[in-house]
């Protein structure tokens, strides 16, 4: 029988996965529209003023520069928000928003590694099993002509693993640390960071024409402040109450199958045949995480180790 602490990380897994099952497709929408540098630290900035606010609210903002913690919240800034939306944003404008979905499936795959070599969270066969899974959906969906031809894909790929790598930070320096600091730390720190990059590789300069740009900024508001933090608190919540591997294979692989609605109805694209008997292997992927014991110890309500995006 499942504790109410897990009944409610559930709960809050299915939210953020919805959520981010809009991201792909909003992505795709503002990267075709501007560059992707743009839309990375507009973005993001958008985010971290959400993120300073709530700090401020909370009597918070302080912590963002405390010691200790100062250097660890840079490094899961610069490594969670800013690498991984450049990778994630460069990339999504090179693909479809379904093969971006499709590419973000690998990250169970990184997190039953990492959290085995890192943590010493021994995989079970079935967490095996179920990682085997997915990424043959994955492989299959995807298929080594599109690998081979997209330099998007490969960026794409990349993105999961700047995610987990921010996990560990948090695991192994930053726990008890609350979630509304990590969040706030993540989006200041990394949309300082892309902002800074942006600006230097003469960003302003390259301004859509006002009449372009003006109907972009709600958007990259949407994308930062809902799609971004508002997805990077419910992860949050969620691994508070189910551990790092759990939580991240419910979330990330049923993610595709939301998306397919939000693709279609945003920008009318449809899987293909292959693309959605790969969704059916990750699906079964799902079915063996989510049936299967949890692994290593969980951490406290209100205190979450780990953030998404």
């Amino acid at each position: 029988m499942r504790s109410p602490s897990e009944r409610l990380g559930l709960l809050f897994a299915a939210s953020c996965a919805l959520n981010g099952a809009f991201v792909p497709a909003v992505a795709k929408l503002t990267t075709e529209r501007a560059d992707a540098w743009l839309v990375a630290a507009a973005s993001t900035a958008c985010a971290a003023v959400a993120g300073l606010v709530v700090l401020a609210a909370r009597g918070e903002l302080g912590r963002l520069t405390a010691r200790p913690l100062a250097p660890r919240l840079i490094a899961i800034g610069a490594l969670g928000t800013a690498a991984a939306n450049l990778c994630f944003y460069f990339g999504a404008s090179r693909t479809s928003a379904i093969v971006a979905t499709l590419c973000l499936q690998i990250e169970p795959a990184y997190a039953l590694l990492l959290t085995w070599l890192v943590l010493g969270h021994r995989p079970t066969p079935r967490r095996v099993g179920a990682t085997a899974l997915l990424l043959a959906g994955i492989a299959l969906a995807l298929g080594a002509g599109t690998l081979e031809a997209s330099g998007g894909v490969w960026l794409l790929l990349a993105t999961p693993l700047c995610w987990q790598l921010s996990h560990l930070i948090v695991l192994r320096g930053l726990a008890g640390t609350p979630a509304v600091v990590l969040s706030g730390a993540r989006y200041f720190y990394g949309g300082l960071l892309l902002v800074a990059l942006w600006a230097v590789g003469g960003g302003a300069a390259a301004l859509p024409p006002r009449a372009e740009l003006l109907p972009l900024l709600p958007l990259f508001a949407v994308q930062g402040c809902v799609l971004g933090l508002g997805g990077t608190l419910l992860w949050y919540q969620a691994i508070a109450r189910l551990d790092l591997t759990r939580a991240t294979s419910i979330v990330v692989p049923a993610i595709p199958l939301l998306s397919l609605a939000a693709s279609f109805a945003l920008l009318g694209e449809v899987a293909t045949p292959r693309q959605w008997l790969g969704l059916g292997l990750t699906a079964g992927g799902i079915a063996l995480f989510v049936t299967g014991p949890a692994a290593g110890a969980t951490v406290a309500a209100g205190v979450p180790p780990a953030s998404r995006r």
